[in-house]
């Protein structure tokens, strides 16, 4: 009936790739010429792109198109939004270059399927609707601190610095750059500069055309029109092979894929927020709304591939999708041809990339490093309260000078720290509950409640009172309590009138402390719980103990059942002597 509520869709229908909600909707020729079109267009941008970051990441050139090719296929072809262009980033460059360097790129194989498996689990778990809200100065933090890393890394291409191995450390980086100053090749400085100078210039004064590919494309003719001595993709790589590689599965190490599972989750990690920030973006652009953990499981299936095709980690492209949208592209489809074009100049043109001076694909970087810098970004965060600024410094530096991973995972959890923080403050102001209790002025105003003594009660009932929530944060301080208290007891009771709140972690914490109290001969009763305290409590105390947990009305129902307890009616006393 028309103002009911709809019934809620099957779970499985949220994990239908985009591809059939399109053909289902109705897709016709002119649908096809558009997502053509803006197909061969971001395969235009993607084709120095992919080579250039596969560079960086320490790796071939031909690795970063295989990934352009498998994983931006199939992240179309299964994915969950309309529009995402998949392929290699920036984000995995710092990753995957210290995977390399550690472990070869066997190593990298390996992290990459185990990541692929990672999302596909993350996927099938529903994680999807949480990723997208990692802080956003967490995210900034690593994508300026890895667009520093990138920039640092492109400086001995960019100069022609004779250097025999670039250390993997920052700082280490810019001492050897220093010392080998010298060393200079004018010829490649200059091939840099006019790459960079052209690139800037045609984003200003021409932004529609192709100002990557245009770079190199001049630049590559310079190098061979003039004979200049600069090193290019043949000379480093030997060139392009002019075919997809055929599949294999690495070879397999329980020992190796234990010291790999760090960087797997940083793969997985990094694939799944880029993804999903890529999609959020282009549901911005286009009022469109994608599947999130749809999304998450084609990211998987690409890595898993484009590992096996000897590529390289994939995830969701902002700027290529941006451009995708820009060109017209209305559906995956257009993803897809994206793909198609490159694996048509890798069959045909292939040797044409022997001529692109790694200069040129340096200036490329530079300018990919000043995108993911989010310099704007970077400013107006640090106009937020203290504690988002420490979030985002805190997470640049490590990511520059320490590890990325160690980076993602202290920035998280100090941000999950704040946020509790400000919750609380938040609950404080809607109910009037202070979540995390201060220090009382009870000089200047007396305390809303007078004590009242307990000195009617026996020796034998210990009473206690709980302020404040209930979670993780506090639960430990309960399991002291028994080896705290001098006196032995027969009844506890548990006062839990200022609890606006308990979570999972707390609530097990408190059956665990009512199970030690049973095994002592203690009886715990709890009183004055607040709804949501009871309704957890009940149900997980219920279900894990052997015995019902006991919550009284009030503290004077308690205090009634405590008495009952330690001194028995007259009549339970003569049938126990009879």
């Amino acid at each position: 009936m028309q103002g009911l509520p709809s019934e809620p869709s099957p779970k499985w229908h949220f994990f239908i790739p985009k591809l059939y909600t399109v053909l289902r909707e109705g897709y016709g020729i002119t649908d096809i010429r558009h997502d053509v079109i803006a197909g061969l267009t971001v395969a235009i941008v993607a084709l120095p792109l992919s080579m250039a970051l596969a560079v960086a990441s320490g790796t071939t050139p031909e690795r970063g198109l295989y990934t352009a090719i498998v994983a931006g296929f199939l992240i179309s072809f299964f994915g969950g939004s309309r529009f995402q262009i998949g392929g290699p980033t920036g984000a995995f460059v710092v990753v995957v270059f210290n995977v390399i360097d550690a472990y070869g790129y066997d190593g990298l194989v390996q992290a990459t399927l185990m990541a692929g498996v990672i999302l596909i689990l993350f996927g099938v778990a529903r994680f999807g609707t949480y990723i997208k809200y990692i802080p956003h100065p967490v995210v900034t933090g690593f994508t300026s601190g890895i667009a520093l890393i990138i920039f640092s890394s492109q400086i001995k291409d960019l100069l022609g610095l004779t250097i025999d191995k670039v250390p993997a450390g920052f700082l280490e980086k810019w001492v050897v750059y220093g010392q080998h100053l010298g060393s200079v090749q004018i010829p490649t400085a200059l091939i840099a500069g006019l790459s960079l100078v052209l690139i800037i210039g045609l984003r200003r004064f021409a932004p529609k055309l192709p100002g990557f590919l245009i770079a190199i494309a001049l630049g590559s003719a310079a190098v061979w029109l003039l004979g200049m001595p600069v090193d290019t993709i043949g000379s480093r790589f030997g060139g392009i092979p002019h075919s997809l590689p055929t599949p294999s599965w690495p070879v397999w190490s329980v020992d190796r894929s234990v010291e790999l599972l760090p960087s797997a989750i940083t793969i997985a990690f990094l694939a799944g927020v880029e993804s999903l920030l890529s999609a959020v973006v282009a549901d911005g652009m286009t009022g469109r709304r994608h599947r999130s953990n749809c999304e998450l499981m084609a990211q998987g299936i690409a890595n898993i591939a484009s590992a096996v095709f000897g590529g390289i980690p994939a995830t969701g492209a902002i700027a290529r999708t941006a451009t995708n949208i820009r060109s017209g592209g209305r559906s995956p489809v257009a993803g897809m041809a994206h793909a198609v074009f490159l694996l048509l100049f890798i069959l045909f043109l292939s040797p044409l990339a022997s001529y692109v001076p790694l200069a040129s694909l340096g200036a490329v970087l530079v300018i990919v490093a000043w995108n993911m810098s989010e310099i704007d970004q970077f400013r107006h965060l640090m106009l937020a309260p203290v504690g988002d600024r420490l979030v985002l410094l805190l997470t640049f530096g490590l990511t520059v000078l320490v590890d990325l991973t160690l980076a993602i995972e202290v920035g998280v959890v100090l941000a999950a720290i704040l946020f509790m923080h400000r919750m609380s403050e938040l609950v404080e102001v809607q109910t009037r509950t202070q979540l995390i209790a201060d220090d009382i002025d009870d000089l200047a105003v007396p305390l809303p409640e007078p004590y009242a003594p307990l000195d009617d009660l026996p020796d034998s009932i210990n009473v206690y009172q709980i302020d404040g929530p209930f979670f993780f944060g506090a639960a430990t301080r309960l399991g002291d309590i028994l080896t705290r208290i001098s006196r032995p007891s027969e009844v506890f009771i548990l006062r839990m009138r200022h609890v606006p709140m308990v979570d999972a972690t707390g609530a097990a914490a408190l059956i665990a402390f009512i199970t030690r109290c049973h095994g002592h001969g203690t009886t715990v009763i709890l009183c004055n719980l607040q709804a949501q305290p009871r309704q957890v409590i009940e149900r997980m105390g219920n279900g894990a103990s052997g015995y019902r947990v006991e919550i009284v009305e009030n503290f004077a129902a308690a205090r009634r059942r405590a008495l009952a307890i330690v001194r028995p009616a007259p009549d339970q006393s003569d049938s126990a002597h009879r």
